[in-house]
């Protein structure tokens, strides 16, 4: 029920533009390259059409709304199942599983502007989320979303008031992604992140 997308075309791309995103241009490409786990000839020849699109310089970032735009453009869509559980956020405090909190809640930790209205987590495809589900909720309706992609997008999730959240860039793609208020709420991180109007 839950299973990794079938189309992975775009998943290098989305690592090294997560990565860019990230570093705020202080890494060179070889490092890119190595964090994003791709090819060094892969990233540099990616980042040099980037670069030719007026985007970078070098792995700076010239235009931000051009690289998230970017991002959106070549992103692959993830599973999800939707379930209701009781008490989400203590179940994945008290878990010990991998998860990276995004969309509403992810914001609502690091901004405060969204209503948490709905739950969003990523998990990895070996862990054990569906057994969770079937001891202790529902499969079908509910306010939470277990997400699964590529296992990339735990890259530099931070834990905030015990809890995991994907990385600022990974959770302003899925803020715009969402679309409605959670694009207002992207649009206020980006000028906060990564200081651009």
């Amino acid at each position: 029920m839950l299973e990794k997308p079938e189309r992975e075309r775009g998943f290098k791309k989305e690592r090294i533009l997560r990565v860019l995103l990230s570093s705020a241009g202080s890494m060179t490409k070889y490092r890119v390259a190595k964090e994003a786990k791709v090819s060094e000839p892969w990233c540099r020849e990616y980042t040099t059409r980037l670069e030719e699109r007026g985007l970078l310089k070098n792995t700076k970032i010239l235009d931000h709304e051009g690289i998230y735009g970017e991002w959106e453009d070549v992103h692959v869509e993830g599973s999800y199942i939707r379930v209701s559980l009781q008490n989400t956020l203590e179940l994945l405090k008290d878990t010990d599983l991998e998860y990276a909190l995004t969309t509403y809640v992810g914001e609502n930790l690091r901004q405060g502007y969204l209503f948490p209205s709905m739950i969003d987590f990523y998990v990895r495809e070996r862990a054990d989320w569906l057994d969770i589900v079937e001891k202790k909720g529902l499969i079908g309706g509910g306010n939470t979303r277990i997400r699964l992609n590529d296992d990339h997008i735990f890259y530099d999730a931070e834990r905030i008031e015990g809890l995991y959240v994907v990385s600022v860039p990974q959770l302003i793609l899925d803020l715009r992604l969402e679309g409605g208020p959670c694009k207002d709420a992207a649009e206020k991180m980006m000028v906060k992140y990564h200081g651009v109007e």
